[in-house]
């Protein structure tokens, strides 16, 4: 310890002494153009470099912890890993999990349709039902509410202790539903029979959460029953029935034309309701459906004219396009619909053609406020006999002059007609289709199962509750239709609903071991779509704290974040659902973006059976191809896992503690200490990831007394500038020590849950760890955290060092090791004297600045500080710039704000908006249509303003990386009318560069280098080729597009309205006269 107390002395001396010359030294070269002697610096940087280190190695413990690692050096076993042989195991163990959940569905799926085949339908029947959003809510005279009993809600660790009730389910109806409608009284009865198979697949399997019934009526059973309450309106605008995963397992893939008709008649209110109406028809499509919309009068009017002739992916980026587009409608001229429908079945046909689209269900949705003709003609040559091409007409408007028509052509084409008298009507009558569309699946009693892509439902009511606290939860939902098995109802395709459970997306990480994917491995899986269902480098969320989604979170490309990959080669292998490995160079950031680590990736991949996802593990090239065994008893490693300052990794699954409720209160270190005692023989644990944390515990003990001595110690830090240190293991195994009191550190939030970079977690190690992984052997990484504020104003500094096994490159990185330190007492240590004629720097090797003599530049990128130095530093090869691409990037744009589309699209300014026609109908009809615009105009003409608003983009920005190989440069800048001489020199054993630059010379003319996204813009050609290009998909493996036993007659109606039966016989005679 002395002789540690007598270096730093030594060290202080001298640093004195060298200044004192290079003061002298300098003063000689100031105003020439003589380079700032270079052996002058070489001797600050190397005393500094000196000095550095030997503070981080003593405080850290390096050299202790490396030593005791080499001492079990002939103990243990080096192994390569196999990715491919890791790929396919994990893939197995996610394939189970997702079955139990499957099962779990169908088992639901049996119960509902026993219920409902012996139920039997009674228009009178009076139920008191346990509403979601009446139950425990009293009147003014104390008594409950009607469907609002008693209902026992307890706090639930396993449901993120929301008050929750595990025995029974409760019931959600939309606002816009009559909860007592006998359609959901008597649903409601049949399928409380689910609450007993609710509760017992919870029992099996205590890792499900949250179960659920979507009636076809509306309402919305869920288990365990919690409560939903209102929006400020006092509206709950939850729908089952418009949520991805009823529409995927209601519903088969399908290609849908909409004609939207934009005559003269369809000015005022007709024309925002038809825009309503394609905008909840958008609503309903997914990711495995196509589409496209024309507009019609007496020409065609493409929405996007860029899509003439074809359709798109229905991907949320689509379908917002599109809607944006809806805007520019406006309403003229004549109604031409047989250019429309002609128009329509060439595109239908030419696109099932190429191979592309779902090859599976084919619809036009035709909105309109009446058709002069039924187009018999049209459908004889395009559509009959096969009818493959479902027509569904909206007739808008009260009139029902032309509703004949309408009707007689959606049941001559196995569709289905409904009329949309307001705003408020627009979503009922829309979800008719799909129950259209589910016949032929119904017949054929097909229960596929279906799995959603990653997504936030925060309209539920515990994302809700949960965003607050936690952050909204990212999930996928495993769903199955539920069908009426009466054989009298059969030909009719009766769907009764949609049965599914959510699986969040944590826990298939939980089923992924980090500790065997290396330090900055991870593994990844995606959709049949290539949509990400789970990747380290996927950002749901922006404006951190906010925690608000991306509109395009769920419908991330593969190819958006494996961006190197330019040719899609990994994507379209994993899509195809192929087993194999690729490899490539990848640029992968850290530190909120602001640094990058080059390296070589190994990918190996293969599919998760049962599912339409696909998996993969990535793993870096050198110490991340390499794991190894350490062997102690497991009294020895239970003996040191007692100290109390060994924590394991929160994320990571040593032992799973979900499968029994008594087990979920324990933490993973108490799990393991009971699991190897015997306490808990029911514990399910990882069982070689204990023993190599039982080997790290044995092997890091030594550590936590060495600190200890350095505390007591009073001569040692007297100043209290080294506050923290601490240790990492490959196992998720980490030990922190306090120099100083809790409250006096100055980063409170370093190595807590808040510091989630810093932290190992289910899908990276510390970043610490990382950085310093990367770094020479024996050399350590200082860097100073970026704040998340537009400022950096962190006042620490970070130093660790990896340790390694062996002396080559093939040696796994076991462990990390480092401190935090104040970053006043770093640049102390720095500067020993006054200075002149100069601007001294301490940069890292990412070009961020450590020291300077103005504080306010600690934290900035040395380029925005000194352009003219950074530029030439570039040009000589001192440092380089790497481009990199950011697809999930926000960028702010100005914006024309009117509120006209969006809040007529919303379905509660909609009844708003219906009441005000309604009103408006009832003057004179002479006036009807000049009253009824006028009336409207304070919701569709708002005043135009310029909003600045945060929208999707694409960008692109720079990092800067140091070449390892140049230790040393000097140059001169020729700038206006000077020479701008300066210097930088590595500090040894470090990341870090010592800059000084002449302070004399000015070189304005030379802008300074900033690491500022530029958002990529694309021209409208561009956009356009952007729009029409398709990548590589896989369609789901079933289609239930039609049935030969299908009953097409219920085609829908209005009050008083039956079809022709002579034009519903034509298209029946003509299919028997063609065979």
């Amino acid at each position: 310890m002395l002789e540690n107390l007598n270096l730093l002395r030594a060290f202080g001396g001298f640093f004195f002494i060298f200044w004192t010359a290079f003061n002298t030294a300098l003063m000689d070269v100031v105003g020439s153009e003589q380079q700032i002697p270079l052996s002058v610096v070489k001797l600050w940087a190397s005393a500094f470099g000196g000095e550095i280190k030997s503070i981080a190695a003593k405080y850290s413990g390096s050299q202790l912890l490396q030593k005791k690692y080499k001492e079990y050096e002939k103990d243990v076993a080096i192994e390569e890993i196999d990715g491919l042989q890791l790929v396919k195991k994990l893939a197995k163990n996610m394939e189970e999990m997702f079955h139990k959940k499957s099962e779990a569905v169908r088992r639901l799926v049996e119960a509902a349709e026993d219920a409902y085949l012996k139920h039997e339908f009674d228009a009178d029947l009076q139920y008191e039902y346990f509403n979601a959003v009446l139950i425990n809510e009293r009147d003014e005279e104390g008594n409950y509410l009607e469907l609002g009993k008693e209902f026992i809600l307890v706090p639930n660790d396993h449901f993120n202790n929301l008050p929750v009730n595990i025995s029974l389910s409760d019931v959600q109806v939309p606002t816009n539903m009559y909860n007592k409608d006998p359609a959901i009284v008597n649903g409601v009865y049949w399928s409380e029979s689910l609450n007993k198979v609710f509760v017992d697949n919870f029992d099996r399997d205590p890792s499900l959460i949250w179960q659920y019934f979507g009636s076809a009526k509306g309402f919305f059973r869920q288990y365990p029953g919690i409560k939903w309450e209102p929006d400020e309106n006092g509206v709950i605008a939850f729908d089952c029935r418009n949520r991805k995963w009823y529409i995927q397992a209601a519903t088969s893939p399908k290609d849908v034309v909409i004609l939207v008709d934009v005559s003269g008649s369809m000015k005022g209110l007709r024309l925002t309701i038809a825009k309503q109406t394609v905008s909840s028809i958008l609503d309903t499509l997914g990711d495995d459906d196509f589409f496209n919309i024309i507009a019609y009068n007496e020409e065609l009017h493409y929405v996007e004219p860029c899509l003439n002739g074809t359709l798109v992916q229905a991907d949320r980026t689509n379908k917002e396009h599109f809607r944006e587009h809806l805007d520019k409608l406006f309403a003229k001229g004549i109604g031409m619909l047989d250019i429309a429908l002609n128009e329509a079945f060439n595109m239908l046909n030419e696109f099932n053609h190429t191979g592309q689209g779902s090859i599976c269900s084919q619809a036009i949705m035709l909105i309109t406020d009446g058709a002069v003709d039924t187009y018999d003609t049209i459908f004889a040559k395009y559509n009959w006999p096969d009818r493959k091409v479902r027509i569904f007409t909206y007739l808008i408007g009260r009139e029902a002059a032309f509703a004949d028509n309408l009707k007689w052509m959606a049941c001559a084409n196995k569709g289905f007609f409904t009329q949309i008298s307001t705003l408020a009507d627009v979503q009922e009558n829309v979800m008719e289709y799909l129950h259209v569309l589910s016949r032929p699946k119904v017949i054929d009693q097909e229960h596929d199962v279906v799995w959603t892509e990653a997504y936030i439902d925060s309209t539920l009511p515990q994302a809700q509750k949960l965003a607050d606290d936690q952050g909204l939860v990212l999930m996928t939902t495993v769903a199955m239709p539920v069908f009426s098995k009466q054989n009298e109802t059969r030909s009719k395709g009766i769907l009764l609903g949609v049965v599914g459970t959510d699986v969040p997306v944590k826990e298939l990480l939980k089923a992924i071991p980090k500790y065997k994917l290396g330090i900055h491995g991870y593994a990844f899986a995606i959709t049949n779509n290539g949509y990400i269902l789970t990747h380290p480098e996927l950002r749901p969320l922006y404006e951190e704290g906010k925690k608000r989604r991306k509109p395009n979170y769920s419908s991330v490309d593969l190819s958006e974040v494996e961006w190197e990959d330019r040719d899609d080669v990994l994507r379209n292998a994993m899509v195809n659902r192929k087993t194999g490995k690729f490899s490539m160079e990848v640029k992968k950031t850290v530190d909120k973006g602001k640094r990058v680590l080059v390296m070589t990736n190994d990918y190996y991949y293969t599919d998760i059976k049962g599912t339409p996802f696909s998996l993969g593990v990535a793993l870096s090239r050198g110490h991340g191809k390499y794991f190894f065994r350490g062997n102690v008893t497991v009294e020895e490693g239970l003996h040191d896992l007692e100290h109390p300052d060994v924590s394991l990794a929160d994320e990571w699954s040593y032992c799973n503690t979900d499968l029994h409720p008594e087990h979920r209160q324990m933490t993973q270190l108490e799990a393991i200490k009971r699991y190897l005692t015997g306490k808990e023989p029911l514990l399910q644990c990882d069982k070689e990831l204990i023993q190599e944390v039982l080997f790290d515990a044995v092997v890091s003990a030594p550590i936590e007394a060495y600190w200890t001595s350095l505390a007591l110690n009073k001569s040692e830090n007297s100043d209290k500038g080294v506050e923290v240190a601490f240790l990492g293991t490959r196992t998720g195994l980490s030990r922190i020590n306090l120099f100083v009191g809790p409250e006096q550190l100055t980063n409170q939030d370093f190595l807590t849950a808040e510091d989630k970079e810093n932290i190992f977690n289910a899908d990276h190690f510390p970043l610490w760890y990382r950085r310093a992984a990367e770094q020479i052997p024996g050399s350590f990484v200082y860097s100073i955290p970026f704040s998340t504020e537009t400022a950096n104003k962190s006042n620490v500094v970070t130093a660790s060092t990896a340790i390694q096994l062996l002396d080559d490159r093939k040696s796994p990185v076991v462990a990390a090791v480092g401190i935090q330190m104040k970053l006043e007492f770093f640049q102390r240590k720095f500067w020993t004297a006054s200075r002149q004629a100069i601007n001294c720097y301490l940069i890292d090797n990412n070009g961020f600045i450590l020291v300077s003599e103005d504080y306010g530049q600690t934290g900035n990128f040395f380029g925005e500080i000194e352009g003219a130095v950074m530029n030439k530093l570039l040009t000589m090869g001192s440092f380089k710039r790497i481009t990199l691409y950011d697809y999930q990037a926000m960028c702010r744009t100005n914006k024309e704000s009117s509120d006209s589309a969006h809040s007529l699209l919303d379905p509660y300014n909609a009844f708003f908006a219906a009441v005000k026609w309604i009103m408006t109908e009832l003057v004179l009809f002479l006036v009807e249509f000049n009253l009824c615009s006028w009336w409207h105009s304070d919701l569709t003409a708002k005043a135009q303003r310029l909003k600045q608003t945060l929208e999707p983009c694409d960008t692109e920005y720079p990092a800067f990386v140091s070449e390892r190989t140049i230790k040393e440069t000097t140059g001169n800048i020729a700038c206006d009318d000077c020479f701008k001489s300066f210097v930088i020199q590595q500090i040894p054993s470090s990341n870090l560069f010592m800059v000084v630059v002449d302070n004399e010379c000015f070189c304005d003319s030379v802008p300074p280098i900033t690491m500022a996204p530029i958002e990529i813009r694309y021209n409208e050609s561009l956009k356009c080729e952007r729009l029409k290009s398709q990548k590589i998909r896989r369609r789901p493996e079933s289609c239930h597009g039609f049935h030969p036993e299908e009953n097409a007659r219920e085609c829908g109606g209005v009050p008083g309205l039956s079809a022709k039966p002579p034009f519903v016989l034509l298209p029946l005679l003509l299919t028997v006269f063609s065979r």
